[in-house]
């Protein structure tokens, strides 16, 4: 029984390094570009979408919350919502 708790409490705390990463972003989307799969907030950054991302959810001129994550200098998006 202890030896479970320890595994688990070992995997916790190896869990929360990747889940620190995440970061937010809210803005209008100014651009969408399903080519580059790629969004564009109107301060200007830049976001990559999933591959498997369905764009009708989304359009020009929306207010929304981005949680991304960093992979190298591209911002990974993980999730939108709409922004109030």
């Amino acid at each position: 029984m202890l030896k479970n708790f320890l595994f688990l409490i070992a995997a916790m705390l190896f869990a929360l390094p990747n889940t620190a990463l995440a970061d937010e972003a809210e803005g209008k989307i100014t651009s969408i570009d399903e080519t580059s799969q790629t969004l564009k907030l109107d301060d200007g950054s830049v976001y990559k979408l999933p591959g498997e991302f369905d764009y009708s959810v989304i359009e020009t001129d929306m207010k929304v919350t981005i949680v991304f994550d960093m992979s190298g200098d591209d911002k990974m998006v993980t999730d939108i919502e709409l922004a109030e």
